[in-house]
């Protein structure tokens, strides 16, 4: 079984987040426990299995999971560019994949360049009370805390961008905040500093799911975008994702849809010994 492990949201190896990738061949998905054990043994934040569907299916080509090695999410941004990545390197060129997943459908498009667009729903954004004991995790105030309806993050605006650099969360008090609220992650954003080339930026905490800081997260855009779309009155933005490994993003709204854009590169390929 071949395994990859992809940077995505970033043009240099070592950058960005890194995702393992699975393709799986075979019309039913592997046992459940060993779906888990692969991500387990890979231990990245998220590692995408693929599984082809019969070809001119017309709803989707690929049906796809994410697992980490705590268990299994509904959506991710940074590992389905990363498998549009190798998609597009099997091939050897561009091209446009649909996947069928927990949370929809979801597309993939793979330009000349390499650029890779993630087509994916907006998450409804609505000013929320800043959640108990949120100030004393961060240790620092937000202006404002939004709500993210079903993606379950908590925007926490700053104002500016060193505010956001600055932070350095208590993490057990932060997961503690996240399984009594039941909240996926906690993002903190900012107008990005002038002159940078970027719109805004911003950091993603989930130390409840054992990820203290994840270093690029594509689905949290997914209310970023639609937020500093309203606040800039723009339908077109740059992003940045201040982590030790940070990576940029393009955002485009349209609609009740986001379309989340990166590059990628390949930095391992290999399989899993016989028998695994």
């Amino acid at each position: 079984m071949r395994v990859r492990i992809v940077d995505a949201f970033t043009r240099q190896p070592f950058g960005g987040n890194p995702a393992g990738v699975v393709l799986l061949e075979g019309p039913e998905w592997p046992p459940d426990a060993w779906l888990a054990d692969v991500a387990k043994e890979l231990g990245l934040p998220m590692t995408a299995f693929a599984r082809p569907r019969a070809q001119g299916d017309p709803e989707a080509d690929w049906d796809l999971r994410w697992l980490h090695p705590r268990g299994e999410e509904r959506m991710c941004g940074h590992a389905t560019l990363a498998l549009a990545h190798v998609l597009a390197e099997d091939r050897g060129g561009p091209g446009r994949d649909r996947f069928a997943t927990l949370s929809g459908i979801h597309a993939a498009e793979v330009a000349a360049d390499g650029t890779i667009t993630l087509d994916f729903p907006a998450a409804r954004v609505s000013e929320a009370p800043c959640p108990e004991g949120l100030v004393a995790a961060l240790g620092a105030a937000p202006e404002a805390t939004f709500s993210t309806g079903p993606l379950r993050d908590v925007l926490a605006v700053y104002a500016d961008e060193s505010a956001v650099r600055a932070l350095d969360p208590d993490m057990a008090a932060l997961a503690e905040i996240a399984r009594r609220d039941d909240m996926r992650q906690l993002v903190a954003t900012a107008p990005a500093a002038a002159a940078t080339g970027v719109d805004f930026v911003s950091r993603c905490f989930a130390p409840a799911d054992g990820l203290p800081e994840d270093h690029v997260t594509g689905s949290a855009h997914t209310a970023l975008g639609p937020y500093w779309g309203e606040r800039l009155g723009r339908t077109t933005l740059r992003a940045l994702q201040a982590s030790a490994r940070e990576g940029e993003l393009g955002v485009e709204l349209r609609g009740d849809r986001v379309l989340i854009s990166g590059h990628a590169v390949t930095v391992l390929d290999g399989t899993l010994a016989p028998g695994h």
